[in-house]
């Protein structure tokens, strides 16, 4: 291996990916076999449609009945996965596997070229900081779209660099722009959350091309994205009778990010996710969503003073250094607000919606103790080399700029929306760009101060 790190550097970092992952599939069995113990770790809808899909081919999680409560994508991969495979927790840790494999690749490759000093060097280490990231290694092992959604990301930031640094459009450049609007389609098809990406990359082309060329080089990219987009919007107005973009939960996700819940909910350590209105309409209907999307927003309307506080709270949550939440809930609990508006956790019995016995694992010491204070020093290490990274990269900041953008947007995201660890982590290894750029940094110079000092 040590041979292989020094004459092959990418291929070690893949294979020790590789090894890490397979290592704690096969170490965990308890936590990740879900054939084996009915619980799912990560998301039991998405196992659910993909079901559905190979049983009755109707994209919905009741089966034979469409719907669009979450975006499909992943679902869908998930179900050929299931199909060819079979149905696993093997199946689904290896092709998650794979996923992180090509992310390394293609992170390598946006270091490469992004980085005009130290480049390759950047690309190597921070790969190797993916590869070894605890948190993303569990993660991604369990039945998340999050792999899936960071190697689109990764795909459409690599080929926008390319389309980027063309000196002129070529066929290859037209080819890159058209490649670049479909992985932009399916992105939005995976996760809703990139068109402000979208936006602060017309923005990074005008860095380095005139306003004219800036169109003519990302016209394509938006036209075949939104073409991409198309066929699910007709769809979801073909079930619903009305315009739905993405998904029937997107009010949900706004509420929970803007109501009178929200700052207690967070400042506690818990999630919002677990807290929902009462609607006139159905729980689960696009009616609701529309119900809860009008609260949040009367909510902000009403306390414009709470803003502030909202997206600071919020911004907090999402670059905290330790896992965020903090805690879940568990079976026969609930949430209420007191009469100071302060949240208390209470045994009643009664069991929140969604939370399921798979909550009660990480109560355990491996993983709220052990892991949190892994996460703690290997995330918060890196967080704080990254902003010294940004600081001393500061000279190339036309052509860094797109990991900048990268930061920025998604965080835009989940101010407007809401925040957690495992939503943010999906940028984390680009961010793992500037911290190996603060470590060549320092290496550069502690190599100079010695060589002074002799």
């Amino acid at each position: 291996m040590i041979t292989m790190l020094k004459n092959h550097p990418l291929k070690a970092i893949v294979a020790l990916a590789i090894i890490a992952r397979v290592v704690v599939l096969l170490l965990f069995p308890s936590v990740f076999a879900f054939e084996q113990t009915g619980a799912i770790h990560g998301s039991e809808a998405y196992d659910e449609y993909a079901l559905n899909l190979l049983e009755t081919g109707i994209y919905g999680r009741t089966p034979g009945v469409p719907d669009a409560a979450i975006p499909p994508l992943y679902s869908y991969a998930l179900a050929l996965v299931y199909g060819i495979f079979g149905r696993g927790y093997l199946q689904v840790g290896l092709f998650h596997t794979l996923l992180d494999v090509l992310s390394i690749v293609m992170l390598y490759e946006i270091a490469r070229r992004v980085f005009p000093q130290y480049g390759r060097a950047v690309g190597l280490l921070a790969g190797l900081f993916y590869a070894l990231y605890p948190y993303l290694i569990f993660q991604n092992l369990t039945l998340i779209d999050t792999p899936f959604f960071i190697t689109v990301l990764h795909a459409f930031v690599l080929l926008i660099v390319i389309l980027w640094e063309q000196e002129s459009m070529t066929r290859r450049g037209w080819l890159v722009a058209v490649v670049a609007g479909v992985v932009l389609g399916l992105s939005m098809l995976t996760r809703p959350i990139t068109p402000p990406l979208a936006l602060l990359v017309a923005l990074w082309f005008l860095f380095r091309h005139s306003f004219v060329e800036t169109v003519r080089r990302l016209l394509p990219v938006a036209v075949l994205s939104a073409a991409i987009l198309a066929p699910w919007i007709v769809r979801n107005y073909g079930i619903y009778d009305a315009f739905v973009p993405m998904t029937t939960t997107s009010g949900a996700n706004f509420w929970q990010g803007n109501s009178e819940w929200t700052i207690p909910v967070f400042r506690a350590g818990y999630d919002v996710q677990w807290t929902a209105p009462d609607t006139q309409a159905p729980r689960n209907t696009r009616e609701a969503d529309a119900e809860r999307f009008a609260l949040a927003l009367d909510f902000l309307r009403n306390n414009p003073e709470k803003i502030p506080e909202l997206i600071w709270v919020k911004l907090l949550v999402h670059w905290s250094i330790d896992i965020a939440p903090r805690y879940n809930p568990q079976p026969g609990e609930q949430f209420i607000l007191n009469e100071d508006g302060a949240l208390e956790v209470v045994r009643t019995g009664e069991t929140i919606p969604g939370v399921t016995e798979a909550n009660a694992s990480y109560d355990e010491p491996l993983f709220d103790v052990i892991g949190r204070w892994i996460h703690r020093f290997y995330y918060g290490t890196l967080f704080i080399l990254a902003l010294l990274g940004v600081a001393v990269s500061w000279r190339w900041w036309r052509a860094v700029a797109i990991l900048w953008f990268v930061q920025i947007s998604m965080t835009l995201v989940y101010i407007i929306f809401h925040p957690a660890t495992r939503y943010r982590v999906p940028t984390d290894p680009l961010l793992f760009t500037f911290s190996a750029y603060a470590v060549i940094w320092l290496w550069e110079r502690w190599q100079a101060w010695r060589q002074l000092a002799r």
